[in-house]
């Protein structure tokens, strides 16, 4: 259905090897504490509810991090010190909630202005391996876009990390808008802790996270917020057609059955609580997934005991009249899969580039191919980076320090600009 981040791998192999009941040790982390630069409390959409300390780290210790998950480091410079922040923001039904998320500033001695990243992750079942709980995979590519020199905001979205509540799996409007609000709570934080941002916004995102990324960047270019201003967009691997390819997939070999099992029963749960898709489990898993299904994916259990309760292919854990479903959907289910089928149906007016890997049987590479025809038909040309005959995770671990030289290069372009029309104006006009 979509992606489970850089874990789907080391699982997929220890199943093969018939190995059960592994759970990978937690990394001793260093108690979280209030900052002194604290808001009041708020009432409104991305308010800043609190700002605590989660980690600092040097720039050896930063690029040892990179290192050790298989992630070039050639690019740190600097130091890192991460943040979590409570904010407000909305449930998909519109009413009031809090979530948070991970603010990322360079700890590099300056007081000057930064350009902020919005880095959105990939699939987590397990709300303590969100952005600001978890030492973990999602700060890969969060310390590494501020070791860069750019603030970094990564929201754990709704019902992961500290916030209330269950995660709306692949519910788009609403991880828009938490990642949205988790910008307007960044951007007090970071004028609070002394790094004023500038406003410009350079989105990124991973697996589920590239589609956020997309949708994301649509609202900013659409004028959500003011304060924020698109620069460019790099998703990598993101499930952007669900309908027409990551769906397909799950029938003809291309997603493996380790993440065809994961993702179908994260996503089948969580739409089923936001529309009528099946009522009571039993009309759509097998005895005795039925009866466990829902407490498995609570946000408290680990990938590893999700899937080591499940049986191993998506067939077994389905009722065969919805197995047949799926493959011809219709009626509340084909309106799940279409409304969140939208994020690259629109014409960015900035760089765009699609990251992906031919050799992804998470997030098969067709989904980006998708993305791109649907930019193109907008008239906008999106290049594809295909990373050639790797995973889902290594398509992540290849992209992430290009995408950082990516915005390297946005951002020189513009600051030349900048300097060129200040400096010396050109004649009649011309740019």
């Amino acid at each position: 259905m979509v992606n489970i981040g850089i874990r789907i791998s080391a699982v997929t192999t220890l199943l093969a090897a018939g190995v059960g009941g592994y759970a990978p040790a937690a990394q001793a982390q260093p108690a979280a504490r209030a900052h002194p630069a604290r808001a009041q409390p708020a009432a409104h959409r991305g308010d800043l509810v609190s700002v605590e300390d989660v980690s600092t780290r040097t720039p050896t210790q930063v690029s040892a991090f990179l290192t050790s998950a298989g992630i070039d480091s050639a690019q740190v410079r600097y130091g890192v010190r991460g943040y979590r922040l409570t904010y407000r923001t909305i449930t998909p039904q519109g009413s009031r909630t809090t979530a948070t998320g991970l603010l990322v500033l360079p700890d590099d001695g300056r007081h000057t202005r930064l350009d902020l990243v919005a880095d959105t992750h990939g699939t987590m079942v397990d709300r303590d391996y969100a952005p600001s709980v978890g030492e973990d995979d999602g700060r890969l590519s969060p310390y590494l876009h501020a070791s860069a020199g750019r603030a970094v905001a990564a929201p754990d979205y709704l019902g992961l990390g500290k916030g209330p509540g269950r995660h709306p799996y692949m519910d788009t409007a609403s991880a828009v808008s938490a990642s949205l609000d988790m910008l307007r709570a960044t951007r007090t934080a970071a004028r609070e802790l002394g790094r004023p941002l500038t406003g410009d916004v350079y989105g990124t995102g991973f697996s589920q996270g590239g589609q956020v990324a997309m949708a994301l960047g649509r609202a900013l270019s659409r004028g959500a917020d003011t304060h924020f201003r698109l620069k460019a967009l790099a998703p990598v691997s993101g499930p952007y057609d669900i309908a027409g390819q990551e769906l397909p997939a799950l029938f003809d070999g291309r997603v493996n059955d380790t993440s065809g099992v994961l993702y179908m029963a994260y996503w089948l749960t969580a739409q089923n609580r936001l529309r009528p898709l099946y009522g009571d489990t039993g009309n759509a898993f097998r005895e005795p997934y039925a009866r466990v299904v829902e407490e498995l994916l609570d946000s408290h259990h680990t990938t590893e005991e999700v899937l080591g309760a499940l049986p191993g292919t998506v067939q077994e854990m389905l009722t065969p009249e919805f197995y047949a479903r799926l493959q011809h959907p219709r009626g509340a289910l084909l309106d799940a899969l279409r409304d969140n089928d939208h994020t690259c149906d629109w014409k960015p007016d900035v760089p765009v580039r699609l990251y992906t890997a031919s050799g992804d049987t998470d997030v098969p590479i067709g989904n980006t191919l998708s993305c791109a025809r649907q930019l193109a038909a907008h008239g906008k040309k999106a290049p594809v980076a295909d990373q050639g005959a790797v995973g889902h995770d290594g398509a992540f671990k290849k992209s992430v320090p290009r995408i950082v030289r990516l915005f390297d290069s946005v951002a020189g372009t513009a600051q030349y600009q900048l300097f060129c029309c200040q400096k010396f104006q050109a004649p009649h006009g011309l740019p």
